[in-house]
C-alpha cells in the first residue's frame, strides 16, 4: 500500500502509482479490449504513472516504458490455428486440461483461464503494485488477486444482452443450447464482480444497465468514459469526401451489431438514390452478411475492405460522406466516436449508451429498424450543409469530452477511491 496512507485512506494525487492492467483478448486493433488497454496504458503513462500490462493472446504491441507480460496459454482461438489439438503435455497443466475440455464441450473459457493464470504470474510480484486493474475478465482468479492488492474492474456494457440478443435470433433450439453453453462464464462475472469494491463503466446507460442484470448497487461504479486518440483519428486536409460514399466499421454476423439492418437500409437507399457502402473488415464465409448481400441484390454496391491500419481507416473516413453505427446496443461506442473525431457526420441507433456519444452531433434511430436507417442516410445525401455542419459538431463534441487524457485522469481517481476501500477494509478486520 502507499505509503502515504493514513487513516481515512490513501489521498488522491499523493504520488504516481504503479499499475497492473490485465486483459484476457487484447487485438490491438479491433474488438474494444485491446484498443481500451492500448490507449489507456499509454495515457497513464503520460500522466505520471508506472503502468504494466499482463495480456491475453495475440498480445499488445507498446511502446518500451509499458512492460508487457503474457502467460503460457493454449491459444485455442488463433485463427491459424483455430481449435488445434494441444499435445500430452500441454495437457498435463491443469488449466489448459480445463479449457481444453471446456472448448471441447462449445464453452469458453479464456476468461476463466486467464484469472488463473494471472494470479499465478503474479503473485510474487504484488508488492510491486498499488492497483490491479482487470480489463472485463472478472474470474475467480481476480477474487484471489484482490486478497493481497487492491483490484478494480472495468465492465464496458452487460455481456447478458449480448447474450439475450444472440438467443433471440437463435434459429431453432439446438442453436439456443449452445449460445447458453457459450455464455456459461456469465455467471462466474455476476458472482465475481458482486464482490468487488470499485467498477469503472464507461457511460452512465452501461452503469443502469450492469448494475440492473448484475445486481450491483449503483453506489459501486464510476463512470469514466473511453476516450480517442485525437492526433490519429482527425480529418484530414486535401481529401476530397465522396457524397455517395457511407461508411460502417463492423463487418461481424453477431446480431448485436445490427450490420444486417444497415444492409437492408442501403438496399432501400439503393433504389432513390446513388450510395454505396464500404464497410471495414471482412465477413464469414456462407456467414449471414454474406447471404444477405446476396440475397439484396447489392453486391456492386458494398465493398468489405479487409483488415485495414488505423492509418488507412481514417483515410476511409476522409473520403467518406457518413458513418453509420447500426448495433442494437453499445456500452459506450468507440467507432462512433472515432468517426466524430474525423469529422465526418454520424447516423446512429438509440441502442444503450450511444446517445451519450452522440447527444446532438449526428442523426439517431429506433435500434432495428432499417428503414428509419434508410430516411437518416437518404437526408444527410440530400442535405451536404446539414452534414458538414453535423461533422463539425461531432468533432468539437469529441474534444470536449472523449480524450483518452481524460479518461485516464477519471479512471486515476477510481484508483484512489479502491485503494480507499481497499485500505478501510483491512483496517476493519484488523
Amino acid at each position: 500500500m502507499p505509503s502515504s496512507s493514513s487513516a481515512s485512506g490513501p489521498r488522491v494525487g499523493d504520488r504516481p502509482l504503479r499499475v497492473c492492467l490485465l486483459s484476457y483478448r487484447t487485438n490491438p486493433h479491433c474488438g474494444g479490449q485491446g484498443v481500451y488497454v492500448r490507449n489507456l496504458s499509454r495515457a497513464l503513462k503520460d500522466l505520471g504513472h508506472h503502468v504494466e500490462v499482463v495480456s491475453g493472446p495475440p498480445g499488445l504491441e507498446l511502446d518500451q516504458a509499458i512492460p508487457v507480460h503474457m502467460p503460457r496459454c493454449l491459444d485455442l482461438y488463433n485463427p491459424e490455428a483455430l481449435f488445434r489439438v494441444p499435445s500430452l503435455k500441454e495437457l498435463a497443466n491443469p488449466i489448459n486440461l480445463v479449457e481444453w475440455l471446456s472448448v471441447c464441450t462449445m464453452g469458453f473459457p479464456e476468461p476463466f483461464t486467464f484469472g488463473l493464470r494471472a494470479f499465478l504470474l503474479l503473485r510474487d510480484r504484488f508488492g510491486d503494485y498499488d492497483i490491479v486493474h482487470d480489463n472485463q475478465c472478472l474470474s475467480y482468479g481476480l477474487l484471489a488477486i484482490r486478497r493481497f492488492v487492491p483490484t478494480i474492474a472495468t465492465i464496458h456494457h452487460p455481456i447478458t444482452v449480448d447474450r439475450d440478443t444472440a438467443l433471440r435470433e437463435a434459429p431453432n433450439f439446438r442453436r439456443r443450447v449452445q449460445i447458453m453453453r457459450w455464455y456459461s462464464f456469465v455467471g462466474m462475472q455476476k458472482r465475481v464482480s458482486k464482490r468487488l469494491d470499485r467498477i469503472i463503466t464507461v457511460s452512465k446507460c452501461a452503469r443502469d444497465d450492469i448494475a440492473r442484470e448484475f445486481g450491483i448497487p449503483k453506489s459501486k461504479f464510476i463512470v469514466a468514459p473511453n476516450g480517442v486518440d485525437t492526433s490519429l483519428f482527425r480529418p484530414v486536409s486535401g481529401v476530397e469526401r465522396d457524397r455517395c460514399r457511407v461508411i460502417v466499421t463492423n463487418s461481424s454476423d453477431i446480431p448485436l451489431k445490427g450490420l444486417h439492418y444497415l444492409l437492408k437500409a442501403v438496399g432501400e437507399v439503393s433504389e432513390k438514390r446513388a450510395v454505396n457502402l464500404v464497410v471495414i473488415g471482412s465477413p464469414r464465409e456462407n456467414g449471414r452478411v454474406s447471404r444477405l448481400v446476396s440475397e439484396l441484390g447489392i453486391g456492386e454496391i458494398v465493398t468489405f475492405t479487409g483488415r485495414v491500419s488505423d492509418e488507412d481507416l481514417v483515410r476511409h473516413y476522409a473520403r467518406s460522406w457518413v458513418a453509420v453505427v447500426p448495433s442494437l446496443y453499445e456500452g459506450f461506442g468507440l467507432p462512433a466516436a472515432e468517426a466524430m473525431a474525423c469529422g465526418l457526420p454520424v447516423i446512429s441507433t438509440t441502442g444503450g449508451a450511444l446517445p451519450e456519444v452522440i447527444g446532438d452531433a449526428g442523426l439517431l434511430v429506433p435500434p432495428g429498424d432499417s428503414h428509419a436507417l434508410a430516411g437518416a442516410l437518404m437526408q444527410l445525401l440530400d442535405y451536404p450543409e446539414w452534414a458538414k455542419d453535423l461533422g463539425e459538431a461531432g468533432r468539437r463534441r469529441v474534444l470536449d469530452q472523449f480524450t483518452w487524457e481524460q479518461a485516464a485522469r477519471k479512471t486515476v481517481r477510481a484508483y484512489w477511491e479502491a485503494m480507499g476501500d481497499n485500505h478501510r477494509s483491512r483496517q476493519t478486520i484488523s
